[in-house]
């Protein structure tokens, strides 16, 4: 229940300040080492297309990368300037274009990423489905923080979504890192609930494991009643008095989510508290 690295991807003065605020509640219980990371973007040119880009437009976009990434790092030292754990300022460039492959880079080798939820605001090529894709490609924890939400505690209640899948063990893995030892975990499976919820095996196995890393554990069964999924770990949250969500991430198909509806992209967009997903 240790983190010694956490990464917090910073791509707006924005959410600047609040992600790094969400990171430091966690980062100060553990003095865990704080990476604050930006990653200038570039111009992309694709090939067959003729284009000329002048001169001077070439070189305004340079200027106001640069701009835009002191603005951040401003930010960010003045964040570390109050704080006691150990920080980091990290920035490098996209030379193809993408963030999300510098940012997946980067997050190999650290414990948890934090990332600002997706705004629709933000019609930037080069930032559009940014947190889908470190979800699926980095292998490691993203804990989304929702827009405008003022974090005052992280891992002291937590509502884990869980199921039958690979998703939603390393979930359940990965969170054991992140809650305290303290620690309120309510574990919720979403179905009809079985008529003798003893014979439920798999999650009362689960939450027996968890439980012997200290936090208190209960589990539960909520039937959708043709509500979504995302809405009732939401609702269960909210009920709890949750301080965030715990979920396995992109466990269907893109076919099946298109028929179907996908709870990570509904939780990415809309959930109200932040989410740690686990892919």
């Amino acid at each position: 229940m240790t983190l010694r690295t956490i990464l917090v991807s910073l791509t707006s003065t924005t959410s600047a300040k609040q992600l790094l605020e969400a990171a430091a509640v966690l980062a100060r219980r553990d003095n865990a080492h704080l990476i604050g990371l930006y990653v200038t973007e570039s111009l992309v040119f694709y090939p067959g297309i003729a284009m000329h880009i002048p001169e001077q437009s070439f070189q305004d976009f340079v200027t106001s990368q640069r701009a835009h990434a002191r603005e951040v790092k401003d930010i960010f030292e003045a964040f570390a300037a109050t704080e006691d754990f150990p920080t980091e300022w990290r920035q490098v460039s996209s030379e193809n274009g993408f963030l999300a492959d510098s940012i997946v880079e980067c997050a190999r080798s650290v414990d948890l990423i934090v990332m600002p939820q997706e705004d629709d605001a933000d019609d930037r090529p080069m930032i559009n489905d940014l947190q889908e894709r470190v979800i699926k490609e980095s292998g490691r924890p993203v804990l989304v923080i929702p827009r405008d939400y003022e974090v005052a505690a992280l891992g002291e209640k937590i509502v884990l979504g869980w199921s039958e899948t690979r998703e939603a063990t390393r979930a359940m893995h990965d969170l054991i890192d992140v809650v305290r030892p303290d620690a309120s975990v309510r574990v919720l499976r979403i179905g009809k609930p079985p008529s003798n919820t003893l014979a439920d095996h798999q999650a009362n196995d689960l939450a027996v494991a968890l439980s012997r890393h200290g936090p208190d554990v209960e589990l539960v069964h909520r039937d959708k009643d043709g509500e979504k999924v995302a809405d009732v770990l939401s609702h269960e949250a909210f009920e709890m008095g949750a301080d965030m969500l715990a979920t396995g991430a992109f466990g269907h198909s893109r076919a099946y989510d298109f028929v179907i509806g996908a709870a990570t992209r509904s939780l990415l967009r809309e959930a109200k508290l932040p989410v740690m997903f686990s892919k």
